[in-house]
């Protein structure tokens, strides 16, 4: 089979079959993509061609480049999805991508915001909701929610009307492998969302109505959060939204939506939280995934013991 027709196959896949996130499916084709171009320089063209030699010539091409250990690491494990799946379906005989190792790499512990970084984030964003303008509401209930219940930002756009249950404060989400869970959220985020249904969210939808007077066909959005238009609220949109509001705040590192749940997951267990509950409302498959937040704990405690402590 040729390369590039068994890369179309298995991004079919992955997609329809697996149910990865169109984010991951994203980040494969541009890997595959670029193999695919490395192989046709060296005459490669079929499946059966490809060899672990010829996969090392191209990820050492790739870190010659200068790319980071991370980046590496993920066209390893593209790699290794991609041959396995070859091997699965017979088209060659064993996966040539079975022995290759992705670089080490110093994990870096993930941005935390403080108590009082969230705080004053979530405050700006009330009082600028306090105008009635609907942008600004649905704004103050998208930070509430991604701090309130950690979700990842593929979650919060995808979010639909029914998903959230008021009665109960909860969320019902699809995460990551099209599995299904409930989060609860607090107060103060039910209130953002309750106003936003209310008062806001009519508004944008009449604006999606308006441009779609000429689409009788059109269905109606049913996500909870709308963009400014009444269209899709995006990811890319949310990261903007996130990313104004941090950068406002002290600290380096990200400033995408990944922060607050970050920042959640960390406050959550800071105040006691049970790592393994932490892990059903992040989420997780594995609970190795979540440990990583415990680790964010104690440098924060440390670095709070040498700020404070006169013989630290």
């Amino acid at each position: 089979m040729n390369i590039r027709d068994a890369v179309e196959n298995f991004l079919t896949t992955v997609r329809h079959e697996y149910g990865y996130s169109d984010h991951t499916v994203t980040a494969y084709r541009r890997d595959l993509e670029l193999l695919s171009a490395f192989t046709e320089q060296r005459q490669v063209l079929t499946v059966t061609e490809l060899t672990l030699d010829l996969l090392r010539d191209w990820l050492w091409e790739r870190q010659q480049s200068g790319l980071s250990p991370a980046t590496l690491s993920r066209n390893v494990a593209t790699l290794k999805s991609f041959g396995a799946w070859l091997e699965t379906r017979e088209y060659v005989p064993g996966s040539p991508a079975s022995r290759l190792r992705a670089p080490k790499s110093p994990q870096a512990l993930p941005r935390v915001l403080t108590t009082d970084q969230a705080d004053r984030v979530l405050t700006r964003a009330a009082e600028h909701a306090a105008s009635g303008d609907p942008v600004k509401l649905r704004d103050h209930a998208a930070l509430e929610l991604l701090y309130a219940s950690a979700l990842r930002v593929s979650e919060l756009c995808s979010l639909t009307v029914s998903g959230y249950v008021a009665l109960e404060r909860t969320v019902r989400v699809l995460g990551k492998g099209n599995k299904e869970r409930i989060v609860p959220l607090g107060r103060s985020a039910a209130k953002a969302l309750d106003r936003y249904l209310s008062e806001a969210r009519p508004i944008l939808l009449a604006r999606a109505r308006a441009r779609q007077a000429d689409q009788l066909s059109a269905p109606e959005p049913v996500t909870l959060f709308l963009g400014n238009r009444g269209g899709a609220f995006t990811t890319s949109a949310a990261y903007r939204l996130v990313a104004k509001e941090l950068k406002q705040e002290p600290g380096s590192g990200p400033r995408g939506p990944h922060t607050l749940r970050h920042t959640a997951a960390t406050h959550l267990l800071d105040g006691g939280a049970d790592l393994r509950v932490v892990q059903e409302y992040l989420g997780h498959s594995s609970l190795a995934s979540t440990q990583v937040y415990t680790h964010v704990s104690k440098e924060r405690l440390a670095e709070s013991y040498r700020q404070a402590h006169p013989r630290a």
